[in-house]
């Protein structure tokens, strides 16, 4: 129980520091420099006032120089990821599996905010993301059997401490291969973009941690979720079908979540 409360924490932390890569990243700024700030005032953030959740409850939600609403985007963000943060390391144990899983949940709960509030998924995390998926597969291996399986059709099999790696890039490369076609198959037949290249990366970075079964269910999750829910939204709130920019990526990265969190009942080995 211990760890898995020192992983909440450790979430609450992370999750802070993701608040200052969702509102900062989007905008071409430093996450490093200027230290936090409130965006309305520009006067600088006691560290009294920047205790994960805590100075959020204590403010009323405001500014202490201007009082000034602070977006709810910020507790939500580092309660979410200290959520995530206790339920992998609950389940999985203090081991490297915790960590990678954990490490996937931050970058997929960053997507998601980036996308509703700014419509850009930040190379930042996409590519970031992708490199940090391929270099934890050579020591936690991808939940995966397809590239296995290519492989001995053809008639060889690969060797122990590649097959993870190959099941990483696979799982990046086939199903943002897949989504851009498709992309590029909607701007070819109606003649404007249907789809961002940020969502094929994104989808990518799923694949690199989850494998291409992993891909395939986030795809599939977070196409249904933005049909049905985006839909439903432009119908009741009266938007032009034609124009609406729908957040296509936030569907895909809490699609992605779900396959975090449900993938081992949905995806049984």
């Amino acid at each position: 129980m211990i760890p898995s409360l020192l992983a909440f924490l450790f979430g609450l932390l992370i999750g802070s520091f993701l608040n200052v890569c969702i509102h900062r990243w989007p905008r071409n700024r430093s996450v490093v420099k200027p230290r936090s700030h409130c965006v309305r005032c520009r006067k600088p953030i006691a560290w009294y006032d920047n205790i994960p959740l805590v100075s959020y409850l204590v403010l009323g939600g405001r500014c202490r120089r201007c009082g000034a609403r602070i977006s709810l985007r910020y507790p939500v963000v580092e309660l979410l990821t200290a959520m995530l943060f206790f339920y992998q390391v609950s389940t999985l144990g203090l081991t490297l599996v915790a960590l990678k899983m954990s490490v996937f949940c931050a970058i997929a709960v960053a997507l998601i905010f980036c996308d509703l509030e700014k419509r850009i998924l930040p190379d930042e995390l996409t590519k970031g993301g992708i490199a940090l998926g391929l270099c934890f597969a050579p020591f936690v291996p991808v939940p995966d059997f397809t590239a296995q399986a290519i492989f001995w059709l053809a008639g060889t099999e690969l060797p122990v401490w590649a097959r993870s790696i190959a099941e990483s890039a696979l799982g990046a490369t086939l199903p943002a291969l897949f989504l851009w076609f498709g992309g590029w198959l909607y701007f070819k037949m109606r003649h404007r973009e249907g789809l961002g290249f940020g969502d094929v990366k994104l989808i990518a970075m799923v694949g690199s941690f989850l494998g291409l079964r992993g891909a395939l269910l986030t795809l599939i999750l977070g196409s249904l979720a933005g049909s049905i829910i985006g839909y439903s939204y432009i119908k009741l709130t009266g938007k032009d079908p034609a124009t609406f920019e729908l957040p296509f990526g936030t569907f895909l990265g809490a699609a992605a979540l779900a396959a975090a969190v449900f993938g081992k009942w949905l995806l049984p080995m």
